[in-house]
């Protein structure tokens, strides 16, 4: 046997509901008062109220927790319909009791005000029920946007975290790579590496499990980064990274741009050939807006070297996609001198 699940919401719903029925009521009977200062009269006002007001009060309960949901909802149109009718003319029987022939014959005006007044009032009842079904559907709607809006999100997260997860060992692999090969060059210069690695591996392990991390530490990571690449390669290689100052509260999704320095430094580097790597960050803070610019010379791998190629270009672009929906341009340009710039704009809120 299913259980009834009551809900605050649906406790909050009925208050509302029955609070406006009351003020509907009330309102009018108080307002008698306080211009006759007489209680008789108030009476007879809520009476005469009640009477017109019962009908439409119990075809607005029974419809909004009753009918609308176990028939129209449903689809089942007609005997929703159906149904409606059967209560009107239920909760109006006085009709059919009425003694017509009490009525002044010979004043038509007489019939013709009492039967407009009576089809306004029967129209009065069915615009209550046709009232419930709407509410009801915009309420439905509603709680299907956020429904699907908290499902939304919870995708959001979770795939947050499987793009985040695919940058971790990607980035742990090519470092580890980098120090086995510096080992060999030189000893002094890759206990140092190791040390700048435990500092990356601290933050990588510990920091970037946040949704948000400082943009201060953010930058200090690729700053140790870039200099643990920069120690893999030869002289012919020339790298400069300008910093602006941010301000401490700023924040941004962690390893955000580690993906286009690593992309730098895999096609714009050249053992035989000068190479250049120019990476910076600008903190405009009256537009509320930063801007990573990465640019390097061009020697893109051939077809036979292109292990996870693109790989973490496109998880950037993801996340951005997640993180800063409207919020951010990306540009790429390959310009005469044969230097391919990246520039990633941001909107921080």
């Amino acid at each position: 046997m299913m259980k009834l699940k009551i809900t605050r919401s649906d406790i909050l719903l009925f208050t509302i509901q029955a609070a406006a029925w009351a003020a509907l009521l009330l309102l009018p009977v108080l307002s008698v008062f306080f211009f006759t200062q007489k209680w008789d009269n108030a009476v007879a006002t809520f009476w005469i109220l009640f009477g017109l007001l019962r009908a439409p009060l119990l075809l607005w309960f029974v419809n909004f927790y009753l009918l609308e949901p176990l028939l129209w909802s449903k689809g089942r149109r007609w005997q929703f319909i159906a149904s409606n009718v059967v209560l009107i003319l239920l909760t109006n029987y006085w009709i059919f009791q009425l003694d017509f022939s009490k009525f002044p014959l010979d004043n038509e005006l007489a019939y013709i005000g009492f039967f407009m007044g009576l089809f306004i009032y029967l129209l009065f009842c069915a615009a209550t029920v046709a009232t419930t079904v709407g509410l009801r559907n915009y309420l439905r709607s509603q709680r299907l946007k956020q429904q699907l809006k908290e499902e939304q999100q919870r995708h959001t997260e979770a795939e947050l975290a499987w793009l985040k997860n695919q940058i971790n060992p990607h980035f742990l692999f090519n470092t580890l790579n980098n120090i086995s090969s510096l080992v060999q060059i030189d000893g002094d210069a890759a206990q140092d590496a190791i040390a700048q690695l435990s500092d990356l591996l601290r933050y990588a392990m510990y920091e970037t499990d946040k949704p948000l991390v400082p943009l201060r530490g953010e930058i200090d990571f690729m700053q140790n980064y870039i200099d643990l690449m920069r120690l893999r390669h030869n002289e012919k290689l020339t790298v400069c990274t300008k910093w602006s100052e941010v301000p401490p509260q700023t924040s941004i999704p962690p390893l955000l741009f580690i993906s286009l320095i690593e992309n730098a430094f895999k096609h714009g580097v050249s053992s035989s050939r000068p190479s250049s790597i120019d990476i910076s960050l600008f903190m405009d803070n009256g537009q509320q807006t930063l801007t990573f610019t990465c640019s390097n010379t061009n020697y893109p791998k051939n077809d036979q070297n292109r292990s996870g190629s693109g790989i973490g270009i496109e998880n950037t672009r993801r996340r951005l996609d997640l993180m800063y929906p409207g919020r951010y341009t990306w540009e790429q340009t390959l310009g005469e001198d044969n230097i391919y710039t990246t520039r990633v704009t941001l909107k921080i809120e």
